[in-house]
């Protein structure tokens, strides 16, 4: 096996992803970068050292390109995946109500559906090789139902209860399952919106006074979190409030998602 080691991320061709990869690659592994997006990928893969890249163009609901992802990769990274960042997601928002079921069958097929097909898929690669992890990216959304982000947040929610539940399966194959909860990060995933408003993700978090996270920061807390004994790492100061409010303040938290925290304003 190999001594370098390697990380295999999807939504790698940009926001944390990307971040992710950057970090990673400086300290020397060797990344294994997925997503949908060529033109993003070959742009992050310039970031990079150029032997220690790896392009895959992939849908994360496509079981089969997901395994014939992982085998190239891991052929080319001497047998051995230490890290599978289960990153690729995309941002929805806007009243529940008016999304469309197109809208609402999609972000659940890529933000947990593709999650679930990652570890899944993952597992076989992970149980290679001697302590490994398995990271995900959830969200604050995770930490309490976020209005105007109710299929977003659910789909998180999800993706926190699978990492809880691997964490304890997977201890004894030797794999580490961790998760990323940030808050508002400034990524393009920002420039989603959907449910018939006009107003991006972005626009609604900054109206209601929320600040937005660098993605650099994300990726140090990746670090973190793969090196780390912590289920959950908590990135940014959205996510720690939440956190606080959830567990001391969940009435006055109830309060502020009724009057709509991250909905659109006229």
């Amino acid at each position: 096996m190999s001594d370098i080691k390697a990380i295999f991320i999807t939504g790698g061709g940009s926001g944390i992803g990307r971040a992710v990869a950057v970090y990673f690659a400086a300290r020397g592994w060797r990344v294994g970068l997925a997503d949908v997006n060529e033109a993003g990928l070959a742009e992050t893969a310039g970031m990079l050292p150029a032997d220690m890249a790896h392009l895959y163009k992939m849908d994360v609901r496509d079981r089969d390109a997901w395994i014939a992802s992982l085998d190239d990769f891991t052929e080319l990274a001497g047998g051995r995946l230490d890290v599978l960042f289960n990153n690729a997601g995309i941002g929805t928002g806007g009243p529940f109500a008016q999304a469309t079921f197109d809208d609402i069958d999609r972000t659940i097929a890529i933000n947990f559906t593709g999650v679930v097909n990652g570890a899944r898929i993952g597992h076989a690669y992970l149980a290679r090789t001697p302590g490994s992890c398995l990271l995900n990216t959830a969200s604050a959304s995770a930490i309490y139902g976020s209005a105007g982000l109710a299929v977003y947040s659910a789909t998180k929610f999800a993706v926190r209860a699978l990492t809880e539940a691997l964490d304890g399966e997977w201890a004894a194959d030797g794999i580490n399952v961790r998760d990323l909860v940030p808050g508002f990060i400034e990524t393009p995933l920002l420039d989603g919106v959907a449910g018939g408003t006009n107003r991006s993700i972005r626009e609604s978090v900054t109206g209601a006074g929320l600040e937005l996270t660098p993605a650099s920061d994300v990726a140090a807390a990746a670090w973190a979190a793969v090196h780390g004994d912590k289920v959950h790492t908590y990135v940014g100061k959205t996510a720690f409030r939440l956190a606080f409010a959830a567990r001391w303040m969940p009435g006055r938290l109830r309060k502020q998602m009724r009057r709509g925290v991250v909905t659109p304003r006229d």
